[in-house]
């Protein structure tokens, strides 16, 4: 258990010291199962409930806030091509029975967003923790549906002034469902400049290794450390980005979105799309540098997320 580690430590190319780690475990959670209809009225949408007590639950709301915002103001701006109002509803976040032949669970929580004929639905939902300064998050997830959809994890760093690109700072993977089914995008923003030029050494648009998409479920891995974020898939590392590594402690984000800009692309009225999830798993500091090894009051029991034979439960690497 968590109890018996003083720290951390990732595997991988680059390895890391975190102090603190959660799971969040979707996975049995059939008495919540249930697909809500879809809300076609953009402030009814944005008002709505949870879609269970679970999202209702401490388990829930001491870690997660769901998100209700819509992109009205950005529509008559210049700052996106946003083609479509997006609201985010709490009616898209919910969990549900998982039918999959040779299941791997009884449920997964789904983020859904859909075009109705007036507006585009969507989810989207934070961290309570907002200060994470530096992690190493993982998610069984897999991206199903209609094409004109993103679904994204990213860090993020909440600002007065997000339109101002210099004081951007974000780590993102992001599914964009006009993309071929095995091609995944990963960036520190910002992608672009105030002229509008794109910025290469911001991105990378990976192929998934093993002949596999995004469609199947897999361990997507982002490791935000001191001056670099890197990407694994299924503990392959597929990216890498130094330039415009976030520095500044920041919450995480995830989201299942569309607003008819160049970006998203435009989904046809009548279609959905999702992010479905069946756990998470954070490695964190939420303030200040990683403990070091030397340290050795503070990092005497060593753990590991990854060398454990059960998800979410660390294994003992040395001390004790």
């Amino acid at each position: 258990s968590n109890d018996q580690c003083n720290c951390f430590l990732t595997n991988g190319s680059r390895a890391d010291f975190f102090t603190t780690h959660k799971f969040f475990d979707y996975r049995e959670k059939t008495e919540y199962a249930s697909v809500p209809s879809l809300i076609d009225d953009p402030d009814d949408s944005s008002d709505a409930g949870p879609t269970s007590d679970y999202f209702s639950s401490d388990e829930w709301t001491d870690n997660w806030t769901i998100q209700n915002w819509n992109n009205e103001a950005s529509l008559s701006g210049d700052v996106s091509d946003a083609t479509i109002l997006m609201v985010n509803s709490p009616n898209n976040v919910y969990i549900e029975k998982n039918n999959d032949e040779n299941a791997d669970s009884s449920t997964f929580l789904t983020m859904r967003t859909a075009r109705l004929d007036d507006f585009q639905t969507a989810a989207e939902f934070e961290s309570a923790v907002r200060d994470y300064h530096f992690l190493s998050v993982r998610m069984y997830a897999r991206t199903i549906g209609a094409p004109g959809a993103i679904t994204a994890i990213f860090t993020y760093r909440d600002i007065a002034n997000n339109t101002d690109l210099t004081k951007v700072q974000e780590s993102d993977l992001e599914i964009r469902t006009i993309d071929p089914p095995d091609h995944v995008q990963y960036t520190n923003q910002p992608s672009y400049t105030s002229l509008g030029l794109d910025v290469q050494e911001a991105t990378r648009n990976v192929t998934i290794p093993q002949k596999r998409d995004w469609t199947n479920w897999a361990v997507y891995r982002m490791d935000w450390s001191p001056g670099t974020t890197t990407w694994y898939i299924n503990g392959d590392e597929v990216a890498s980005i130094s330039f415009q590594a976030p520095r500044d402690p920041s919450l995480l984000i995830l989201n299942s979105w569309s607003d008819g800009g160049s970006w998203s692309g435009n989904m046809s009225v009548g279609e959905e799309a999702y992010l479905q999830i069946q756990w998470i798993d954070i490695i964190y500091n939420s303030t200040g540098a990683p403990p070091s090894k030397r340290d050795e009051q503070s990092c005497v029991r060593i753990c590991s997320i990854d060398e454990t034979e059960q998800i979410g439960t660390p294994v003992l690497l040395q001390g004790g």
